[in-house]
């Protein structure tokens, strides 16, 4: 494809005739709503005043599903709508239906074996191109390739939608990453945590996570050796400083419903300070690798990314250690035991019930939930109902009944988010009945930002506190929007709609390429029922008038000025998968 020029807004603009510039029609027309659509995708980004309510969490029965609702359920708990799960929903209900997903096991990644941190010769990238043997062999084994791979066909085809979906959330909470992990097994070990627990308890959560090899490589909890004045060693704080500040209380103290205290000057009051990091430090000294198979146990046992870190108390730094909110955790005792006191102080401190449901909202919901929102499900972190602190099911089961997140329009004009790469993929491969072997996918997504388990820091691909440039509206995946990744995400469609997908790569074993079947659109009546139908299926009925208006013309066009039995339903798909609508899940 010829380079694409910018026009004055910095938007790209490619050379495909009208479609590209019924584009750029249609990101106009989306700020106007109009029609029988819901109201205009953009406005998720303009500045206003946030509606609120008090309303309880709701459960919705059979009998009150509307298939608006249903597919907006299906936005929120899978990686994409379909027909058929509209119809199920309709046919148990809500509740049900997230009660039958609970119900289904973790579909893991497996296959996976250890390898030794440093790769032998035989298994090492020289950059031949078509690979070699031992270019495949890194590529498999040292690299997310394979993982990657498996992200996307497992959220393309598996039936444990919503356990997927909280895992991902979770890997973007609780990170690690390829930059510093890149044995394959070493991230797939670490992402099965994820999907184990993820419909778990919270405080699970932490203790797995926290004697993940994988994660004590990547934050530096394993080998933490106790201070030693004579050799200059003292307690590494990496994983002290994040597991506070990004898996658990976050940086300032906050009321029940997220929103910041502050103390009488008006400033946030800090959660932590230099103490706390230093006791929990010290608390994480003694913990080194897995010993290999058939090895015995020693400290510092080499890199091993199976099983759960082991302690050695003589290694494991003595006396008391001060941690959250002047806790102190005693004398005297294991590695074990003191780790444990250390997790159950985090886990009860009363930011974590506010701190990680506002993120699983805003992963999972929306970008902006008002404080009612993250109250509501704050208090059911804080207790299941039946006095249980940390039951994820039942924050997850909050979030998606809530009020503000169930019925068949957005609760605000700021509900909503932009669809992140990962998902803006697999929405259309499932929407649309297409199929992968998730290497198209893991390219796409990457070039549009979001390369899955790869983040350049612990801070993943974007902050949740980040604001629309402009606004004080907070839209996390804009930040990593822009004028390349906006490209890459038109391309992508261009690939899969325009172009007839990925060919298959004789390079992977089991390589099926990535495609869309766009037979049965274009046996549609009209021009016109063809696009009613893919109203239905991608914007469950939402799409404005006049865009549908302007999508019709251009399909029209493009049917009367081609022999290819295709053109019309491709420029249909082209001209509504890269809207704004579309893009921002409503």
């Amino acid at each position: 494809m010829a380079s694409p020029r910018f026009d004055t807004i910095g938007l790209p603009v490619s050379r495909w005739g009208i479609a590209a510039i019924c584009v750029m029609m249609l990101a106009l027309t989306a700020c106007g709503g109009g029609g029988g659509g819901s109201t205009s995708a953009s406005s998720a980004t303009a500045t206003g005043t946030t509606s609120t309510t008090t309303t309880t969490t709701t459960t919705t029965t059979t009998s009150t599903v509307d298939p608006v609702d249903a597919a907006r359920l299906l936005e929120q708990a899978t990686f994409g709508v379909t027909a058929s799960d509209i119809a199920h929903v309709q046919s148990i209900g809500i509740d049900a239906y997230i009660s039958e997903q609970f119900a289904y096991p973790p579909t893991q990644y497996t296959g996976y074996s250890y390898t030794p941190h440093t790769a032998p010769t035989s298994c090492s990238g020289d950059g031949s191109n078509p690979p070699d043997a031992a270019s495949l062999c890194a590529r498999e084994q040292y690299s997310p390739f394979q993982v990657q791979l498996d992200f996307f066909t497992h959220a393309l085809n598996n039936p444990d939608q919503l356990r997927q979906r909280v895992a991902f959330a979770l890997s973007q909470i609780m990170v690690v990453s390829s930059v510093e992990i890149y044995e394959a097994y070493g991230l797939a070990n670490f992402e099965n945590i994820l999907l184990n627990d993820a419909l778990g308890n919270y405080r699970t959560l932490l203790q797995d996570v926290t004697l993940s090899p994988t994660m004590g490589h990547y934050l530096d909890m394993a080998d933490s050796d106790q201070t030693n004045a004579q050799t200059g060693t003292v307690p590494n704080q990496n994983y002290a400083r994040e597991l506070m500040q990004l898996f658990s209380i976050g940086l300032v103290e906050l009321n029940p419903d997220g929103t910041q205290q502050l103390d009488d000057t008006g400033a946030p009051i800090p959660t932590f300070n230099g103490t706390t990091i230093d006791g929990l430090a010290a608390v994480f000294t003694g913990w080194t690798y897995p010993p290999l198979a058939g090895a015995s146990s020693q400290w510092t046992n080499p890199i091993n990314f199976s099983g759960t870190m082991v302690s050695f108390p003589n290694h494991h730094q003595a006396g008391t250690k001060t941690l959250l909110n002047g806790y102190t955790v005693p004398a005297g005792q294991t590695p074990e035991q003191d780790l444990g006191n250390a997790l159950d102080d985090i886990f009860n401190h009363p930011n974590v019930g506010p701190f990680i449901s506002r993120q699983l909202i805003q992963h999972l919901v929306t970008s902006n939930p008002t404080p009612d929102y993250v109250a509501r499900v704050a208090a059911v972190f804080a207790n299941n109902g039946v006095g249980v602190r940390g039951d994820l099911s039942a924050v997850v089961r909050a979030i998606l009944e809530d009020s503000e997140a169930r019925g068949p329009t957005p609760a605000s004009n700021e509900f909503g988010h932009l669809r992140e790469p990962a998902l803006f993929i697999t929405s259309t491969l499932r929407s649309l009945g297409g199929q992968s072997d998730g290497e198209l996918p893991r390219s796409a997504s990457s070039a549009m930002g979001q390369p899955i388990y790869s983040p350049e820091t612990v801070f993943s691909f974007y902050p949740p506190s980040y604001q629309i440039p402009g606004t004080q509206t907070l839209g996390p995946e804009f930040g990593i929007q822009n004028s390349a990744t906006a490209l890459a995400r038109s391309n992508f469609i261009n690939t899969v709609i325009m172009q007839s997908g990925a060919a298959a790569d004789p390079t992977v074993t089991g390589s099926t390429g990535t495609s869309i079947n766009l037979t049965a659109l274009s046996s549609a009546a009209t021009t016109a029922a063809m696009i009613a139908q893919l109203n239905q299926t991608l914007m469950h009925g939402t799409l404005a008038s006049d865009a549908t208006n302007i999508i019709l013309t251009a399909a029209d066009v493009a049917a009367g000025t081609s022999s290819n039995p295709l053109a019309a339903a491709r420029t249909a798909c082209y001209l509504i998968l890269t809207s704004a609508q579309y893009q921002v899940e409503r």
